[in-house]
């Protein structure tokens, strides 16, 4: 029914089936542990992954979300989990085993950096930190027994672009799979599976849900092959979402498009607002002409989030304390995507190891929402000042 229909018609139609469930226009919240079989024969009889035996395995509050997020994303199928993290750590997990390497892109998120630094090794798997820039050259630090390279395009502290293109062709030479953290272009802006990769991570927790009410992760794969691995460890690991979270999920892909496009119009407007403060040293945002990851974003790429990086010019802890504890309207929490605007500061060089990491002044990352931007801009200039005013 949706096959070659617009990104939003997908968005609208994709994983529903009203007429399974009495009409209802939504999938139903299935909560189950046991499901019962009507005869031994049914009992003992092969189970495919879309036959439902045990409540871990899968319903059909499930099966709506998987369906919905690999059809938006090209995806051969998908597994949910109940965090992004969760599906970070699956993504290593599945492809990985004793004695391979993998490929790490310096910039990723922290937690997906420490756990190839901290919890790969423990199963003596190696990690190696690259420069997100490397482009093709990453052929050079290809090892017969890399089996992974992971990307997060572009970064979701410091924004940095990598070429997915030409680092899928050099990894896939080499005989290892490529997968990315899309969490901040979301199946809409980015096609991972057009420009070369093989998995998907997406912390649906963020633009999917959208709400800041539930957590959930999601890994989607290119193909069959990789699909079956991926699940196969996803079942062997225990990892199930709540429904109530899966729901809340599905939810959210129907509005995403146009909360999205909200997302995009204000941080451009903002963004660029900010570049012309005497405060700023720089702003993070591959949308932006001047960006060094734009002519990566411009080409492959057909929309950018609400998540960018301030670079300030130097300023005391003091100042930028002054800046944050009088926003009205950003908060200060972790996460993002939600409908509310945040702003964090942050610190990548206290992690980066393949490449230095030293700015000018103080960094912070604001995920812009649905506000109107012109009181958002009005409670930046207010924090603007504060922090000049502190020196």
């Amino acid at each position: 029914m949706i096959k070659g229909k617009q990104p939003d018609t997908v968005l609208t139609h994709a994983g529903r089936h009203p007429h399974d469930f009495f009409g209802t226009v939504n999938t139903p919240v299935f909560h189950a542990s046991t499901i019962l079989s009507r005869t031994m024969a049914e009992r003992l009889a092969p189970k495919g992954p879309r036959d439902p035996a045990y409540g871990r395995r899968g319903t059909p509050t499930m099966f709506t979300f998987e369906d919905a997020v690999a059809e938006i994303e090209g995806a051969h199928g998908a597994v949910i989990c109940p965090s992004g993290m969760a599906a970070v750590a699956l993504g290593y997990s599945s492809m990985l085993s004793a004695g391979d390497h993998v490929l790490v892109a310096d910039c990723v998120y922290a937690p997906a950096r420490r756990y190839a630094a901290e919890a790969l090794p423990r199963h003596g798997i190696e990690a190696t930190f690259f420069a997100p820039d490397i482009g093709a050259d990453i052929a050079a630090l290809m090892r017969p027994e890399t089996k992974l390279v992971y990307l997060e395009a572009p970064g979701s502290q410091t924004f940095e672009m990598q070429d997915v293109p030409a680092i899928a062709e050099a990894a896939h030479s080499g005989g290892a799979r490529v997968a990315i953290d899309n969490t901040w272009a979301t199946p809409l802006f980015f096609k991972p599976f057009e420009h070369g990769a093989d998995l998907s991570i997406h912390a649906a927790t963020k633009y999917i849900v959208g709400h800041s009410d539930a957590m959930l992760g999601v890994v989607t794969c290119r193909d069959a092959e990789t699909l079956e691995i991926v699940r196969n460890w996803w079942q062997i690991s225990g990892l199930c979402a709540g429904p109530d979270d899966v729901y809340l999920g599905t939810r959210g892909i129907r509005t995403m498009s146009v909360r999205l496009a909200r997302h995009q119009e204000s941080a451009l407007r903002i963004a660029t607002w900010l570049q012309g403060r005497s405060e700023v040293e720089r702003v993070l945002y591959p949308a932006l002409p001047d960006d060094p990851g734009h002519a990566i974003w411009k080409r492959d790429f057909t929309g950018a989030s609400g998540l960018f990086g301030l670079l300030l010019k130097p300023a005391s802890t003091a100042a930028v304390a002054a800046m944050l504890d009088g926003l009205e309207l950003f908060g200060m929490g972790s996460s993002w995507g939600g409908f509310e605007s945040l702003i964090v500061p942050s610190d990548p060089s206290t992690y980066r190891t393949a490449t230095a990491w030293t700015p000018a002044g103080p960094l912070l990352r604001l995920h812009i929402g649905l506000e109107d931007p012109d009181d958002l801009i009005a409670d930046l200039d207010a924090g603007l000042a504060r922090l000049k005013a502190a020196g």
